[in-house]
């Protein structure tokens, strides 16, 4: 579904990314960790047209998509929720979750998304009224990851969605991945929680300074020792 070949990234003399290769298919949770300052964040926003690579090529469904503008991308299925949840904090959660769905027309179709997406997060149905900005945290992330989903994603990219929640609504939050996930979502995910990650990843990432050191599935990362001292606190 998506494939990333060679991908190098330049803000000014840095180099962000130095030739990354990454590939996910579709039906898959595939996760990328790594330290902050790896890259990680660049890689999504390089895939998603926020950022132009100096090198490289994005594949996106079979077709070119390097440098294509985020708007059209995710029109097309491509989305992504930003780090930070970048909720619009002066309208209501409803009015949020329809600009999920700005590209679509208002329709039957989308009514019964949106009743969809507040059977999926109770708590948004239960503040539909409110306005974004008086949320906790963690219904923040719920209402981000429920605008992403009324633009009915292919693929979703998410980018650090446990940042700065208690660990119960992390529990809470990677639960409901696996819930996106089986409702046919192909998942790439970015995740400082590399424990959270790998356990619903089929295959992951590891990202150092710009470059993938790492690859295999979930299991096979927690496994390794390398991964174990560097990213989950193990000896």
């Amino acid at each position: 579904m998506l494939e990333v070949q060679g991908l190098v990234v330049r803000y000014g003399g840095i180099t962000a990314l130095r030739g990354v290769d990454l590939a996910v298919r579709e039906g898959e949770i595939v996760t990328l960790i790594g330290a902050n300052g790896a890259g990680k964040s660049t890689l999504l926003s390089a895939v998603m047209g926020l950022v132009k690579p100096a090198a490289g090529r994005v594949r996106f469904q079979g077709r070119d998509i390097t440098g294509r503008k985020a708007h059209l991308l995710s029109r097309q299925g491509l989305i992504m929720v930003p780090e930070g949840r970048r909720v619009f904090a002066n309208l209501s959660v409803h009015e949020n979750l329809l600009l999920g769905a700005y590209a679509r027309p208002m329709d039957q179709e989308l009514a019964a998304d949106l009743e969809q997406v507040y059977r999926t997060f109770p708590r948004l149905a239960e503040r539909r009224r409110q306005a974004a900005g008086t949320l906790s945290g963690g219904e923040q992330q719920m209402l981000a990851l429920g605008r992403a989903l009324m633009g009915r994603p292919r693929l979703l990219m998410l980018d650090e969605p446990s940042l700065g929640l208690a660990p119960l609504l992390v529990a809470e939050v990677f639960e409901i991945i696996r819930r996106i996930h089986a409702q046919g979502v192909t998942v790439l995910l970015i995740e400082q929680n590399a424990a959270a990650a790998l356990s619903i990843a089929h295959r992951g990432y590891v990202l150092e300074t710009g470059r993938v050191v790492l690859s295999g599935t979930g299991q096979e990362l927690m496994a390794d020792g390398r991964v174990q001292r560097a990213y989950l606190g193990m000896e």
